[in-house]
């Protein structure tokens, strides 16, 4: 195309810095737009970019009647402003176009749109043109968790009813719940495990039992469905394809929230007609509905944050996950520090409780003399933490999060020249993340191993769980048994989420040039999974050695008892070996439904593996879990053929799941 000479304004207009006159659109004094707007093809506008109507600045200008026009009249996607102006993106154009200012020609933002839903993009921070899309992106959201959140929600209420039921079981009588109540107060473990008691009804000792283990699976439901639906959606590059229509800046957090929301919402009623059901009290069961409620949305919001902060969706999910899981451990610490009360059958918290939103829930005291402006405290933190988030989405970049990103080295160490080096890479914040985190865990439950026996004195759930794990064995090496499984199913977590690394490779596009390499695609899998089997070893050993350790320090029994504790930890290998070849199987055959088959599989592992006895779950039921076949070290003699069957399934399932992989086409 030839050059166009310079333009020049009107008597008393001014051209727009930089911008080049549209042939036909060019304005002189008191003229109009071409009527067909900037270009049929869109060709018109500033060198290089989108035509923005009537572009040409003279005095008294007005846009283009058909708007930027696109073949067939659609706006030109990306329509760009000028001095200062936002102008919408992806307008559909109708009658009238983008208007221009007679002094500058700048666009601003007037649009007449189709869909109402569509408010048109304006720079005014807060304006309602933010969220233009936000109930379409919400309709997306559902859909695609359209199995997710409801398999949550049916599993939490299973759960619930199979608490409610087991407790009603065991302290239906009065005399049954006073004793429990006298027990739990005064003891410390018991109230740092469990939570504290306020009360000697049914529903104060449900409350007990249960809230804190349901308010952190809550939790991380909430957590993940927002990051699902922020965070990562910029990675894999769908959010920024959704960008390039008319969605407003906050379009996609407010949708993620709202969603979240209304599935805390539904949990808590759910629960609440359960405990209506069993007969409790209306006052004490809708607060538990609504308490339950809040500490989702509290997490979500915590999660919207993190969602900004973070560089990753990982990242985001892991800093969500940290938060959680301080506050589970402060509200340990403040039942565990607090004081049995007067009346002998409740507990006064100490301060830390009063920082956690998991505290929160429980010093509400439902089904006692309920407190409901702690309700309040819920509504704070979720209003602070989401208006933090959306002034943390005005700051950043999609695709990026608000910390700054350390510049790499110009040429790459020794270390990631190899496959095995670069899975290491990838997953080294997470195995240091998780190895922290577990051998806290640890070390804290070693060092109250001692007090097993005070501790069962206040739970007959417990003692028939560990009762149920195998036929006979000191208390303390049930203890340990059961302990270490819960913690071996941690380790299982760690390593469903590692190999799901090579999902969320393909899906951002990174893994298309490691494999145009010399590197196939059985080697990239076995990358993983070498970085996989070993940080797994790694974390059980140190774990079983952290326990023992702080049981030693603090009973002075060492030697034999220290090496049970080792050899609990390691004989739970195969099982969570088998947890990742389900996961790589799922990779390979059902890639999409990946993620949710390997965190079923936790959960399933959970709930039959260490809890089925406490449910009266059936034989054949708890066998699905692998970690019913580990051999029951120290209570029981090591038994090597139930470990090398699991071994020959983590390996049959592996192969099987490389071989899929590798006939399947992968996704860019």
């Amino acid at each position: 195309m030839s050059a166009q000479p310079p333009a020049t304004p009107g008597p008393t207009g001014r051209r727009r810095a930089g911008a080049a006159t549209a042939p036909g659109a060019a304005g002189a004094s008191g003229g109009a737009g071409a009527s067909g707007g900037a270009g049929a093809a869109g060709a018109a506008g500033a060198s290089g970019g989108a035509g923005a109507a009537g572009a040409s600045g003279a005095a008294g200008a007005s846009g283009a009647s058909g708007g930027a026009g696109a073949a067939g009249g659609a706006g030109a996607a990306g329509v760009t402003s000028g001095t200062g102006g936002a102008g919408a993106v992806g307008v559909t154009s109708g009658t009238g176009g983008a208007s221009v200012t007679p002094t500058t020609g700048v666009a601003d933002g007037g649009t007449g749109m189709h869909d109402p839903d569509h408010l048109g993009a304006s720079s005014a921070p807060g304006s309602a043109s933010e969220l233009t899309g936000t109930l379409r992106l919400l309709r997306l959201a559902a859909r695609r968790d359209r199995v997710v959140l409801p398999v949550w929600i049916v599993t939490l209420a299973v759960l619930w009813m199979a608490s409610i039921a087991s407790i009603a079981g065991l302290y239906g009588e009065a005399t049954a719940r006073v004793q429990y109540a006298v027990t739990v107060a005064p003891n410390v473990v018991a109230r740092a495990f469990e939570g504290p008691i306020f009360g000697t009804s049914l529903g104060a000792v449900l409350m007990t039992e249960t809230f804190g283990v349901f308010a952190v699976l809550t939790g991380v439901m909430s957590l993940q469905a927002v990051v699902r639906h922020t965070r990562l959606e910029e990675e894999t590059g769908r959010a920024e394809l959704v960008g390039s229509a008319v969605v407003g800046r906050y379009a996609a957090l407010t949708a993620a929230l709202l969603l979240t929301f209304g599935t805390n919402l539904l949990l808590g009623t759910v629960v609440t007609l359960l405990l209506l059901a069993y007969g409790l009290p209306a006052g004490g069961a809708i607060l538990v509905g609504l308490l339950l409620m809040g500490v989702g949305w509290s997490f979500a919001a915590v999660a919207a944050i993190t969602a900004q902060v973070a560089g990753s969706a990982r990242g985001a999910n892991g800093m969500a996950g940290a938060v959680l899981g301080l506050a589970y451990f402060l509200r340990a610490v403040g039942d565990g520090l607090g004081e049995g009360a007067p009346s002998g059958v409740a507990v006064i918290s100490a301060w830390p409780s009063w920082v956690s939103p998991i505290g929160w829930g429980q010093q509400a005291r439902a089904f006692a003399d309920e407190r409901w402006w702690v309700l309040g405290l819920f509504a704070g933190l979720v209003v602070a933490c989401v208006w933090a988030a959306f002034v943390l989405t005005r700051h950043r970049d999609v695709g990026v999060g608000m910390r700054p990103v350390r510049a790499g080295p110009a040429t790459a160490s020794r270390g990631l020249r190899s496959p095995v080096g670069l899975a290491w890479r990838l997953q080294r914040p997470a195995v240091v993340g998780w190895t922290t985190g577990l051998l806290l865990a640890a070390g804290v439950f070693g060092a109250i191993g001692d007090e097993v026996d005070a501790f069962l004195e206040t739970s007959d759930e417990l003692a028939e769980l560990f009762a149920g794990l195998v036929e006979s064995g000191e208390l303390v090496d049930l203890f340990v048994v059961f302990l270490m499984g819960l913690l071996a199913v941690a380790v299982g977590a760690f390593a469903v989420q590692g190999v799901l690394r090579l999902r969320s490779e393909e899906l951002s596009g990174r893994v298309e040039p490691l494999l145009s390499t010399a590197i196939g695609r059985a080697r990239w899998v076995a990358s993983h999974m070498v970085v996989m089997l070993v940080a797994t070893t790694s974390m059980l050993l140190l774990i079983g050695a952290t326990s023992g350790a702080a049981f030693g320090l603090v009973t002075g029994e060492w030697g034999e008892r220290f090496w049970g504790w080792v050899l609990a930890g390691l004989v739970s290998l195969p099982a969570v070996w088998v947890l990742a070849g389900v996961v790589v199987l799922a990779v390979g055959v059902l890639p999409r439904w990946a993620a949710a088959i390997g965190w079923g599989a936790i959960g399933a592992s959970l709930v039959m593996g260490q809890m089925g006895a406490l449910f009266d779950l059936p034989q054949w039921v708890l066998n699905i879990s692998p970690f019913t076949h580990v051999p029951a070290v120290p209570a029981e003699d090591l038994e090597w053929l139930p470990v090398l069957v699991l071994l020959a399934v983590a390996a049959a399932l592996t192969a099987a799941g490389v071989v899929a992989l590798r006939r399947r086409d992968l996704v860019t």
